[in-house]
């Protein structure tokens, strides 16, 4: 047990005086060290998995597989300020859910080595002995060192209108609050949204059924002033289409014109009967006193068909005069149940859209049976797609870039997706998640998924093919497809070394600076963060003289990784024109090749910019 001094001195005295002034303030024990962590840079490189990919070649999803801190990092050379939605599902700090730790008194990589939390291929293994129980001193202090530096560095990788949403339950709700008052700003704050749950009839004393969701805007001043959301559900209008159509029997056309009014009120279940038309008089519908009826006083309405009085049954005038009466009948906006008696009629894209509430509800069970019918019962508590689809909707544009940093069964990618196929939407995803290996005697690892990644990057797969199917036509330029990327060590050899540490075979050894085991595309995809190019982009191989040339997003950058590249080759290369070109210091078949390399690109494209590696 650790023993806080300064209480106990305040404790035992209440007269004590302690050093520094009294003032507000949120910190932890190594708090400065986890700011300090967010600002380090990374010698991590992302490499290519082209097999585990799906449309490699041409999606512009992403899927990492790695620390998150570090793909952070990474993504902060080429995605600053671009993302606008972060979806994140932190671990919760329940005792047994805490796999990552930062350790401010040791290099990362000890830390690696010595933790036993990584198995010989980098896989990150959940050891019991490395969970955050509440017995640890420091149980709020290394979620806190965790979270913190994560939050830092995912602000910057928001758009100046980008939103973040965070899932959290109890556990560390307000500490979390607290932490993103502090990176975000109190100002930014958007909302603690509540994600109503099953019903808990066996807690001893509350069944706490609920969770939350946190929201911060990057700039609030930028964002809209005003989020709707869309309010009809196609299953609801579906079901409601057959029992009409059932009550009219073959009668489609009196059926399609009940359908064509009808109204749902409440997003839970249709309000069928008269409710689902709106009484103008009864519900006291305002109008200003019509200033050419005599007297200025208000007016009855007359039916244009059958010629009746329609009074007034409150003490409030219409909302509209009688020519614009009569235009509304002739539309068929207007029902008479009596020939004094009015309904108007609402249609569905016109009240298919509703500002979000606070407070949201999931089915019990509903997501994780849904997920099981997708991949099977291997995946315990997966988020909600269709709730998540909702705060995707909130948060993002038809065409933006969503990013989830604690991707587990990659709900947020399905989400996606799904919306896209709705509402026709070009809006891409980034998945990063831990490759944690699962138990020995898990279903997951039964059913053969040796990593959460696998189940992730599995699930998309299959959800993809379910939202094309169910979406048909709609879908047929959807990207379904994500590219996997593996974080790993740098690409490129430790040529720097102390005197002592040095000897001849060095001189040898040193000849090439890139490590044997890496691949001209894992070369490339070092590339692309140093040039600001998404890691998205679009990627072609071409055959340029019998060597293997990359070329992204068209001519924009040329690269080639091949050995003895000639002077031929980098002249055809050169007459493109390209923004940039990369090659690699031992790709040159010649010293005459290196010697001319410059005034190449200075004859045939000055302006290109190129780089050696």
């Amino acid at each position: 047990m650790k023993i806080d001094w300064d209480k106990l001195r305040a404790e035992l005295d209440p007269d004590i005086i302690l050093d520094g002034e009294e003032r507000y303030q949120f910190t932890w024990p190594d708090k400065r060290a986890a700011s300090r962590l967010a600002n380090t840079p990374t010698d991590k490189a992302l490499r290519p998995d082209v097999d585990a990919s799906k449309d490699f070649w041409n999606t512009e999803n992403l899927y990492i597989e790695g620390d998150n801190l570090d793909v952070l990092k990474v993504l902060r050379e080429n995605y600053l300020g671009k993302i606008k939605m972060i979806y994140i599902d932190p671990p919760y700090n329940t005792g047994n859910d805490f796999v990552y730790n930062d350790d401010f008194a040791q290099c990362k990589e000890d830390f690696e080595t010595t933790s036993g939390l990584f198995d010989e291929i980098g896989n990150q293994v959940l050891d019991r002995m490395q969970r955050n129980t509440e017995s640890n001193g420091r149980f709020h202090t290394d979620w806190l060192n965790m979270i913190y530096p994560r939050l830092k560095v995912a602000r910057d990788l928001l758009s100046d209108d980008g939103v973040i949403f965070i899932s959290i339950d109890d556990n560390e709700q307000d500490n979390l609050r607290k932490v993103c008052d502090e990176v975000f700003g109190e100002r930014n704050f958007v909302a603690l949204m509540i994600w109503e749950g099953a019903y808990k009839n066996a807690a001893q004393r509350i069944g706490v059924n609920h969770e939350y969701v946190l929201v911060f805007a990057k700039n609030i001043n930028a964002t809209p002033s005003e989020w709707k959301i869309n309010k009809v559900d196609v299953d609801l209008v579906l079901k409601e289409a057959a029992r009409l159509t059932l009550l009219y029997k073959n009668d489609y056309k009196k059926a399609s014109e009940e359908l064509a009014g009808w109204y749902r009120a409440n997003k839970a279940k249709p309000v069928f009967g008269n409710r689902r038309f709106r009484f103008i008089d009864a519900n006291g519908v305002y109008k200003e006193d019509d200033p050419t009826a005599p007297g200025g006083r208000k007016f009855n309405l007359i039916n244009p068909i059958s010629g009746s009085v329609i009074p007034l049954r409150s003490n409030r005038g219409w909302r509209f005069d009688q020519s614009t009466f009569n235009k509304l009948v002739e539309q068929g906006r207007i029902s008479f149940p009596t020939d004094n008696t009015i309904m108007v009629r609402t249609y569905l894209h016109e009240t298919d859209k509703v500002t979000p509430q606070s407070v949201f509800y999931q089915a019990a069970r509903s997501a994780s049976e849904r997920l099981g019918k997708l991949i099977g019962d291997i995946f315990p508590f997966p988020k909600d797609e269709d709730i998540m689809k909702s705060l995707i909707e909130m948060g993002s544009d038809k065409d933006s870039l969503i990013l989830d940093f604690f991707s587990g069964s990659a709900t947020t990618a399905h989400a996606v997706m799904k919306l896209n196929a709705e509402d026709g939407g070009k809006r891409k995803f980034i998945m990063v998640q831990l490759p944690e290996v699962t138990d020995e005697k898990s279903e997951a690892r039964k059913s053969g998924y040796e990593t959460i990644c696998q189940i992730g990057e599995e699930r998309i797969r299959r959800a993809a093919e379910k939202v094309k199917e169910e979406a048909g036509d709609k879908a047929k330029d959807l990207d379904v497809g994500f590219r996997v990327l593996k974080l790993d060590s740098s690409n490129m050899e430790d040529v720097f070394y102390t005197p002592e540490d040095f000897n001849e075979k060095h001189l040898f050894n040193s000849v090439d600076n890139v490590k044997p085991d890496r691949t001209p595309l894992d070369l490339l995809f070092q590339v692309l963060p140093e040039l600001g190019i998404k890691l998205s982009a679009r990627i072609e191989e071409k055959d340029v003289n019998g060597k293997k040339v990359f070329f992204v997003d068209g001519t924009y950058l040329i690269a080639t990784f091949d050995m003895d590249v000639n002077e031929s080759t980098v002249t055809e290369i050169a007459k493109m024109k390209p923004q940039y070109f990369v090659m690699r210091d031992a790709s040159a078949a010649n010293d005459n090749v290196l010697d001319n390399f410059e005034q190449i690109f200075k004859h045939y494209s000055p302006d290109t910019i190129r780089k050696i590696l």
